[in-house]
C-alpha cells in the first residue's frame, strides 16, 4: 500500500474495495447511524481499530499520509521548538508531518489499538492514549501549537462547545490553534456523521479565548469535498 494522493481518494483498486466493505461494515456498527446510544462514540471508534487487524485500509481516514491541507499549510512554515498537540492522531501521519517541520509533537488517540499502531509507524514520537474530554492535567494551556483534523465533525452539535472548550484550553497564551474539517453553510443540514462545519462552529472558538487570524473556504480539489482551513490565536 502505496501513500495516496488525495486524501479520501483511493488510486489502488484493491485498496478501496475493502475500505468499501469496512466502511458498510462500520456504518451498520455506528449508533450514530442507528438511531442513538453513547454520543461520544467510544465503543465505535475503538472497534475501528480491532476490526481492522492491522489494515490501514479498514480505518476510514487511515490514507497513510498527512492531510493534505495540512501539508499544503506546512509546507510553507516551520515549527521549531514549539511544542505542538496533534488531536485524534489516528495512525500518526499528522503527527510526522508536524515533527518534520521541527515540532515537538504529542499525539493522542482515543483508541489504545491506534496509539500502538501509530508508535510502531513512527516509533521516534510521542503517541499518548487519551480522552478529548477528560484529558491529562499537565496538559492545560501546555502548548504552542494545535492541531485538529476531523475531531469536531465526528461529534454531535450538542457536545461542541465542550470539545472547543477543551482544545482552546490547551493553548499557551499567544498559541496558535489549526482546524480541517468539511465545510457546510449555516443554514445547510447535512445528515451524518460525518457532521460537516459551518462558519458559526468555528467562530465559536472565540467565546474561549482565542481570535480567527485566517479562515480558507476551500473548494473540492485536493479532497473531494468543500473544506474549511482556519488559524487561531490564543489572547494573551
Amino acid at each position: 500500500m502505496g501513500e495516496k494522493p488525495l486524501h479520501e481518494t483511493i488510486a489502488d483498486a484493491d485498496f478501496a474495495r475493502r475500505r468499501a466493505e469496512a466502511r458498510a461494515r462500520l456504518d451498520a456498527l455506528d449508533p450514530a447511524k442507528n438511531g442513538g446510544g453513547d454520543p461520544f462514540r467510544r465503543d465505535w471508534f475503538a472497534a475501528v481499530y480491532a476490526l481492522a487487524e492491522g489494515d490501514a485500509a479498514k480505518v476510514p481516514w487511515g490514507n497513510l499520509a498527512p492531510h493534505p491541507l495540512l501539508a499544503d499549510w506546512l509546507a510553507t512554515r516551520r515549527l521549531d521548538g514549539m511544542r505542538a498537540l496533534d488531536i485524534g492522531g489516528g495512525l500518526g501521519d499528522n503527527a510526522a508531518a508536524l515533527a518534520g517541520q521541527g515540532a515537538r509533537v504529542t499525539s493522542f488517540d482515543l483508541v489504545a489499538d491506534a496509539v500502538a499502531w501509530a508508535n510502531k509507524r513512527f516509533p521516534a514520537l510521542d503517541f499518548q492514549t487519551a480522552d478529548l474530554f477528560a484529558a491529562p492535567p499537565d496538559w492545560a494551556e501546555a502548548f504552542d501549537f494545535v492541531n485538529e483534523i476531523y475531531t469536531l465533525q465526528a461529534l454531535p452539535a450538542g457536545l461542541l462547545p465542550q470539545a472547543r472548550q477543551a482544545i482552546a484550553g490547551f493553548l499557551k497564551p499567544g498559541g496558535k490553534l489549526l482546524v480541517v474539517a468539511r465545510a457546510r453553510e449555516d443554514d445547510q443540514t447535512i445528515e451524518g456523521p460525518p457532521w460537516p462545519l459551518c462558519r458559526s462552529d468555528l467562530l465559536a472558538f472565540e467565546r474561549f479565548g482565542l481570535q480567527l487570524e485566517t479562515l480558507e473556504d476551500i473548494p473540492p480539489g485536493a479532497t473531494p469535498s468543500r473544506h474549511w482551513r482556519a488559524l487561531f490565536g490564543k489572547i494573551r
